[in-house]
């Protein structure tokens, strides 16, 4: 299989977020790519490097001054007295007066949703070459590939249209998406991240070209808590085209695949021309970020059932922070995976 990565992603790396109010080790680290990409030479996928993107797919996506604020944040943040290395926001823009300030400091609130975003010298950088990864993926399937993975770091789907969160700044997957939307007419999103994809809900709540599920933890008592709750179905044109599984804390693999089943089901029905994924391995019993229960061999049988779809298929790398044993699990995700897609 091919896969695209970018080497930008080592610019970003913070060391540290803030959790309930203390800063804790961040373990959305360079580390993750790292292990994900020598588990995949080491079976001899093929790496591509993105080439030849410029900012317009980023632009369909994104509100321009959430992308003018990530490209120059960092320096204009720089400038203040006593600045830190890291921005991040000590006030928040409520949603009942969301008015954009001018300043450094509010932007930082206006545009940042949490602790779990902070900003770096190098995080547009690292997350444009995120993006454009995703984008080489979705180019490679369009041109003829049955399926290409996309090692996407930092991830994205936290990520809305004007703000980030969740270790997320552009939302890889919807980038990818709507690109794709725009050259087959109907595509679909499946989201087994253990988080539920508030930012790619949002950004395709309204569209009828884009089926999205997701299956995720409780967001009543999991990031991202505001978003991911089984009856909401979509808007307008949207309307039925968004579908949440959310699954009880310490839910095992007999639960969460039957609600990849669930999830399947509802994009064969939509019968799109193209499937995402947004693949997350923090579902994993263990994993520091999640409090659901899957094991290897649950990702070895979340590849099989994603692999019973037909079309052409790309998948984008979100979470998972056990790094000791995300090679592990990629291994039996795309094993379980190819078998299914080889049988047919």
């Amino acid at each position: 299989m091919k896969f695209t990565y970018s080497p930008t992603h080592h610019q970003h790396a913070p060391a540290e977020i803030i959790v309930r109010g203390t800063l804790v080790r961040n373990l959305e680290s360079p580390e993750r790519a790292d292990a994900l990409l020598a588990q995949l030479l080491s079976q001899g996928h093929e790496k591509v490097l993105p080439t030849g993107w410029d900012q317009r797919w980023i632009e369909a996506v994104h509100d321009a001054g959430y992308l003018e604020f990530l490209e120059t944040a960092h320096e204009r943040w720089r400038a203040l007295p006593n600045a830190t290395p890291l921005i991040h926001p000590h006030a928040f823009a409520h949603y009942s007066s969301r008015r954009r300030p001018q300043s450094i400091q509010g932007q930082v609130g206006y545009y940042l949703a949490g602790g779990s975003s902070p900003v770096a010298e190098g995080t547009w950088t690292a997350a444009v070459g995120s993006a454009h990864a995703a984008l080489e993926a979705a180019r490679l399937v369009l041109d003829g590939e049955r399926e290409a993975y996309s090692l996407c770091r930092p991830p994205g789907h936290h990520a809305y249209a004007d703000f980030g969160g969740g270790f997320c700044y552009l939302n890889n997957i919807a980038i990818a998406a709507n690109y794709m939307a725009s050259k087959l007419g109907r595509v679909a999103i499946l989201d087994i991240d253990t988080h539920h994809g508030n930012g790619t809900q949002s950004i395709f709540y309204r569209r009828g070209d884009v089926h999205f599920v997701s299956v995720h933890g409780d967001p009543d008592v999991l990031f991202p808590f505001y978003a991911g709750y089984a009856d909401e179905h979509g808007e307008g044109e949207g309307e039925g085209h968004n579908l949440n599984v959310p699954l009880p804390l310490k839910s095992e693999d007999p639960a969460w695949l039957g609600a990849i089943d669930e999830g399947m089901a509802s994009i064969q029905a939509f019968k799109p021309a193209a499937l995402l994924v947004s693949l997350g391995f923090d579902p994993f019993k263990g994993d520091p970020s999640s409090d659901l229960a899957v094991s290897t061999e649950g990702f070895r049988a979340a590849g099989e059932r994603i692999g019973r779809y037909r079309g052409p298929v790309v998948l984008i790398q979100e979470g998972g922070y056990l790094v000791e044993k995300l090679g592990e699990n990629l291994n039996a995700f795309l094993d379980g995976y190819m078998r299914s897609r080889n049988a047919a």
